[in-house]
């Protein structure tokens, strides 16, 4: 669970991060890059909530 936690906290410190490099810089690839690790954190978010879902069915 901890190990999630990390990786989910991660991506969305990565993502936030590289959509202000998009804001001060205005180059394209890191709106590109932000907006692939928004869609790796929801992909980490649901996998965290079915582990969770699995181990309440158990």
């Amino acid at each position: 669970m901890l190990l999630f936690r990390w990786i989910f906290m991660l991506l969305v410190l990565m993502a936030a991060l590289s959509f202000c490099f998009y804001l001060g810089t205005g180059q394209r690839r890191y709106r590109q890059w932000s907006l692939l690790l928004i869609k790796w954190t929801v992909v980490a978010g649901l996998a965290f909530f079915a582990v969770l879902f699995v181990g309440r069915m158990v």
